[in-house]
């Protein structure tokens, strides 16, 4: 028979690990992750033309559910303050790092959501969420005729931590390999386009050469621009 595998947070504060196993696997997991797109308005279409803008973070949410009733209802009971106070740890500011911890949600990393993407997304399989804790609401249940809380239910909001070199790493995105699209917005300019697709501003040419651009500096909102793929003839 297989072992019983628990659910476990780890906060990473600045001199130790601190591992939070969950007293009773969640019954449920909420996974939440959008895009923010752009709506670019031309004249004379049906529709506006969309426009990825950025990814935006994703979220985590599940209820953790504590009970020290196993110790006894009477004068010595155990508050279960001592377990949800870990949790509402994570929403306090260290003093060294002036920040909350990051922290990793962890579940069976062989099966964890996330685990099976494919490789067409670059690197970004996950066995674990790597996050900070946004929000923790505690409520308690049960006290004892004294008033100390012996059970508690903590609902938990994660959101998804990633550094800047995390996602250079897992999204590869300075070898783009096929043509792609663009509605120029305003402000925009050539060598900024390049430095965001191609990874850097000198690329431009790529660009003014696939659209028969002369004057880069005469760039008119709304237009459509094409990437081509670097490294191949235009």
């Amino acid at each position: 028979m297989e072992q019983l595998q628990k659910a476990f947070l780890v906060a990473n504060w600045k001199e130790e690990m601190e591992f939070i196993e969950f007293q009773y696997n969640p019954a449920e997991i909420t996974f939440n992750k959008g895009v923010q797109l752009a709506e670019v308005t031309i004249p004379g279409l049906d529709s506006p033309v969309l426009q990825f803008v950025r990814g935006q973070a994703e979220t985590l949410t599940f209820d953790m559910f504590f009970d020290t009733t196993d110790g006894g209802m009477d004068a010595s009971a155990q508050s279960v303050t001592t377990l949800v106070d870990q949790v509402y740890s994570l929403v306090k500011i260290e003093p060294d790092t002036h920040a909350p911890p990051i922290c990793n949600f962890l579940w069976n990393d062989r099966f964890f959501p996330g685990k099976e993407l494919t490789t067409n997304l670059g690197n970004q399989r996950r066995n674990d969420f790597t996050c900070v804790v946004e929000s923790v609401r505690h409520k308690y249940t049960m006290f004892t005729s004294v008033g100390v809380p012996v059970r508690a239910t903590v609902s938990v909001s994660l959101k998804e931590y990633k550094t800047l070199d995390d996602q250079r790493q897992q999204l590869n995105l300075n070898s783009p390999d096929r043509t792609q699209g663009h509605v120029l917005r305003s402000g925009e300019t050539l060598d900024y386009l390049a430095r965001r697709h191609y990874g850097h501003g000198r690329d431009w040419r790529l660009i003014a050469e696939a659209n028969g651009i002369d004057d880069p500096r005469r760039l008119k909102p709304g237009r459509f621009l094409t990437f081509p793929p670097k490294g191949r003839n235009v």
